[in-house]
């Protein structure tokens, strides 16, 4: 995979935000050279398209080649289609293929059509479920997955759809993705539906962002969420064959609850009050409260306890909706599972597989050298990084940050 450090935003921060280190187990960075962009103001942390970080295959990059390929290949709306096919290898069986070659295929056109009467939005953040913080988080539109699929006519011996997309008409280069058919065609109680997007904040996709059309799955890590859509195919296998699987990756994997900070300084005076602030994931158990520890290197660590459930933690607050980021918003009606279609106000916040903010009150140190931690209690009452600390299905450590305050 190819990826790109940091957006200019990034950028600007790093030359004011001084060196602390953060850790994340035995992971070291500087300070700010974290994955994805901090929020710093608003309840939505809505992030430009500009400004996500890039976690992106292919050689050459797809988005990069020049106008007249992209025409060719399909990654202009004028010219994108979408095959949908049984698979050959298996026995499912649908009434009508979508098809290139025979004209039948979907247009982009023909999509609009559908988003007509079907399209919806809703808040999503992408993540990847081996780094670890978020890379962007945007209001995404798109029409339901299981609308387009039901204009094919599916029969029977259904058990997963696959999908990948453009990749250089070269099969080493596939990224390819498995649904189970349950989960396409009803969503569960509460969650939100399998999209073929075409939108992110209202814009239409750019190719970085994986325009012209892509996979987003709600509830998933960011390699579920294919980008450059070409191909979709209804299978009867009893297994799913994700290409993530075959790097040791847990390919069903829910998004986690987790917290991070934003950046800090790596020393300040005694003096002066520190502020510590940041960005939660709300995974799929939802979010309670946010926390955070500030311990001198100096005084014990609590003793055989790995997650740090014995440490006294404080309570953060938890940047309350604005409205940021939908104010003034004019695409497809907003889900009704995330917000009251009457009010505009989210069903309750902050919303599961959302990126929200989080600040703590000022607060003065004496001089000396202290380790700063923050964490998640989700909506169970489970402390981060349970009740999944496992990192091959999303990286959810407790971060570290470290500081020294001098008179």
């Amino acid at each position: 995979m190819k990826a790109k450090a940091f957006s200019r935003r990034d950028l600007f921060k790093l030359g004011t935000a001084g060196a602390a280190v953060l850790t994340t187990s035995a992971e070291v960075q500087a300070a700010g050279k974290k994955a994805g962009p901090v929020c710093e103001e608003g309840g939505c942390c809505i992030t430009p398209s500009g400004d996500f970080y890039n976690v992106e295959r292919g050689n050459p990059l797809p988005y990069k080649l020049p106008p007249e390929k992209l025409r060719e290949i399909g990654m202009v709306r004028e010219t994108w289609q979408l095959e949908i096919i049984s698979d050959p290898t298996s026995n499912a069986k649908i009434e009508r293929p979508m098809l290139r070659s025979e004209g039948t295929a979907l247009t982009f056109d023909r999509l609009m059509e559908i988003a007509k009467t079907k399209a919806v939005s809703y808040l999503k953040v992408i993540t990847c479920n081996n780094l670890a913080d978020p890379l962007g988080h945007g209001l995404w539109e798109g029409v339901p997955l299981r609308d387009v699929l039901w204009e094919c006519g599916p029969v029977e011996n259904l058990r997963h759809v696959w999908y990948h997309g453009h990749h250089n008409e070269d099969p080493k280069q596939i990224f390819k993705c498995y649904l189970p058919m349950n989960r396409v065609f009803e969503d569960p109680p509460g969650e939100l539906p399998v999209m073929l997007c075409y939108k992110l904040n209202g814009e239409f996709l750019t190719g970085e962002r994986g325009g012209p059309v892509r996979m987003i799955v709600p509830e998933a890590y960011g390699f579920k969420s294919v980008k450059w859509l070409q191909r979709i195919g209804f299978t009867n296998a009893h297994q799913s064959d994700d290409t993530y699987a075959n790097g040791n990756n847990d390919i069903n994997s829910w998004l986690k609850t987790f917290a991070r900070f934003g950046d800090l300084p790596a020393q300040i005076k005694a003096a002066d009050p520190l502020t510590l602030h940041g960005n939660a994931q709300v995974g799929i158990s939802g979010l309670k409260k946010v926390q955070f520890w500030m311990r001198d290197v100096s005084a014990p660590m609590p003793p055989n306890d790995p997650y740090f459930a014995k440490a006294p933690w404080q309570d953060a607050e938890i940047a309350p909706f604005d409205g940021s980021g939908i104010a003034g918003f004019k695409g497809a009606p907003l889900h009704p599972v995330q917000f009251d279609p009457a009010t505009r106000q989210p069903r309750e916040w902050p919303l599961r597989h959302t990126l929200c903010r989080w600040t703590a009150k000022p607060v003065k140190l004496p001089p000396g050298r202290y380790e700063l931690r923050c964490r998640t209690v989700d909506a169970n009452g489970t402390a981060q990084p349970l009740p999944r600390p496992f990192p091959k299905s999303g990286k959810n450590n407790i971060q570290k940050a470290l500081l020294e305050v001098v008179a």
